[in-house]
């Protein structure tokens, strides 16, 4: 053979494109003697796809196919046109070939059937070479995705041991679709296992039959909008069962459950303080973000710390943010640029602005220094003051009695409570059915004797929730139409809007307390013990027994 001056690319002319290769017929980039990159022995190509089913991460070294090709062609080794895809594969014991079989499985059809032709109608589903996910027929597993639905448990929990993850996400239009169509698409193993377990909660904590019938729906309608059939399903994609208009809380308990929930959902709280912390320029937003973290989550590593609640960290954030704001606005990008100096100009002068504006700046510069975000901390050795105790006063009596007169049975049973015991709005949530027994509650470790005015509207109260919640589970002695359904709590929202406007439980609750002080002479020993005060609370109401104003306004006489 002669030899040629000029590659196929420099050809007089050209370039010209090289002729197919004498072994595997394909024009893959052009080595020598006619013979591709991949197929000489002197060519070093790079990782490619496999021939057959386009998985990346195959080499010449096994001759282009993935392992599993390998074995499908060993075990099928009849050749012919793919009914599906119309490529010339091997055809396995279904009739298509092993990339049409694999997308069949992933996507079953309406009826939940092996349907080839319907799953690969919109395209295939590729993967890596060395990551392939098994079928779900074939997982040798126990939990929700393949159990018997006659033979799961109640406390069966699914077993995700991967997740597909997708290229572009995308939210799914359900209302351009409607219930119908959706609920179709879900009908699998996994939604038959789950519809079970839904029922077993709904027998449990009373749910109506068209309740259980809605969580069936969704739970099937969100198993048919999953990119990963058997992975864990996203809170937020059971959120948009709003929109045609099902129920949202009972299958996020059904699948939170059956452990194939991941909640990613934003909290309240990163809703609040995560926009407020971006407004701030950098680095000043990456050392805020880091304060953040600490509150919110602890520290297990030295200095270790415990993390604090929500109210402490919207509270902090809140007084210190203006400061901070002020600061930035002055061009000051970070807090490792403020001095004491500075800390001591932005304090008010005097009174509780100063001492919440101080006890907010601390706690970020405290925090920062110990982790070492900064080098020192300004607010060291500045005073600040303390919290000026708001006094208590009393309230307006016909406003307690309307209260207590409601034709509202749980509105008359908190006030009723709060107003002659004296419980906090912790106690309101938190008590059970079985801390009320022959007229005492027990609370806290101890044992309240209940007035008979309180014993009437509990009692009232009772037969209203035996009526309208007959079958709930709830073991809470306060419900309503959001947590009969759950063994859930009542929330401090719930009591506010219960009691009614321009009434408080705790405004209540220091009424109780200081007419219990001024009708005692101050006898701080009988306060601590009937309300379950410390001795410092408690001086905050017997100081105010010397006091002529509240004397003639509450009409108690000095003991």
């Amino acid at each position: 053979m002669s030899s040629v001056a000029f590659c196929f690319t420099c050809w007089p002319g050209g370039p010209v494109a090289p002729p197919p290769c004498l072994r595997c017929g394909s024009r893959f980039e052009y080595y020598s003697n006619g013979i591709c990159a991949r197929c000489h022995p002197g060519g070093n190509p790079a990782v490619d796809s496999c021939r057959d089913c386009h998985a990346w991460g195959v080499t010449r070294r096994h001759d282009w196919h993935c392992g599993a090709c390998k074995h499908w062609r060993r075990t099928y080794p009849t050749v012919a046109d793919c009914p599906t895809c119309g490529h010339a594969r091997h055809i396995g014991r279904h009739g298509v070939c092993r990339l049409c079989h694999k997308q069949a499985m992933r996507l079953r059809g309406p009826s939940g059937e092996y349907d080839a032709a319907f799953a690969n109608r919109h395209g295939q589903q590729l993967f890596f070479a060395l990551n392939v996910p098994k079928n779900p027929v074939n997982r040798k597993v126990v939990g929700i995705g393949v159990a018997s639905p006659t033979a799961m448990p109640s406390s069966t929990r699914a077993a995700v041991d991967y997740r597909q993850l997708t290229l572009f996400g995308f939210r799914p239009d359900l209302a351009a679709h409607g219930r119908a169509g959706l609920q179709l698409r879900g009908r699998t193993e996994r939604a038959a296992a789950l519809e079970v377990l839904a029922r077993q909660i709904g027998r449990h904590h009373g749910w109506s039959k068209r309740k259980t019938s809605d969580t069936c729906i969704g739970l099937r309608i969100v198993l048919g909008i999953q990119d990963d059939p058997n992975g864990p399903i996203n809170a937020s994609d059971v959120e948009q069962l709003r929109r045609i208009g099902l129920t949202v809380v009972s299958v996020l308990t059904v699948l939170t459950e059956a452990g194939a929930l991941n909640d990613d959902r934003t909290s309240a709280l990163d809703s609040w303080v995560i926009p407020r912390i971006e407004a701030l320029p950098e680095p000043m937003r990456s050392e805020l973000n880091c304060w953040f973290d600490v509150m919110k989550n602890g520290s297990t590593t030295p200095p270790r710390r415990r993390p604090r609640t929500e109210i402490t960290i919207q509270l902090h954030l809140r007084w210190a943010l203006p400061v901070l704001q002020a600061w930035a606005a002055e061009g000051h990008s970070s807090l490792r640029e403020i001095t004491k100096a500075m800390v001591l100009d932005a304090l008010p002068a005097s009174g509780n602005p100063r001492s919440t504006t101080g006890q907010g700046l601390k706690s970020v510069f405290r925090l920062l220094k110990a982790r070492n975000v900064i080098f020192t901390n300004p607010t060291a050795r500045v005073k600040t003051g303390g919290h000026a105790n708001r006094q208590p006063v009393p309230l307006d009596v016909a406003a307690i009695h309307e209260a207590l007169v409601s034709d509202n049975p749980a509105r008359a049973a908190v006030v009723a409570l709060v107003a002659f015991h004296g419980l906090r709005v912790g106690h309101l949530q938190r008590l059970q059915l079985s801390d009320l027994s022959n007229g005492i509650l027990s609370i806290d470790g101890r044992s309240i004797p209940l007035a008979d005015p309180v014993r009437d509207r509990l009692r009232t109260y009772l037969d209203y929730r035996a009526r309208r919640w007959p079958n709930t589970a709830n073991e809470h002695f306060f419900v309503h139409h959001r947590t009969a359904g759950r063994n859930e709590l009542v929330t401090r929202r719930w009591i506010w809007l219960t009691v009614g406007p321009g009434l408080s439980a705790a405004a209540i609750r220091e009424d109780r307390i200081l007419n219990e002080a001024h009708a005692t002479g101050g006898d701080m020993r009988r306060l601590t013990d009937l309300f379950g005060l410390s001795v410092n609370a408690a001086t905050r109401y017997t100081i105010t027994v010397d006091h002529p104003d509240l004397i003639e306004k509450i009409g108690v006489p000095l003991a």
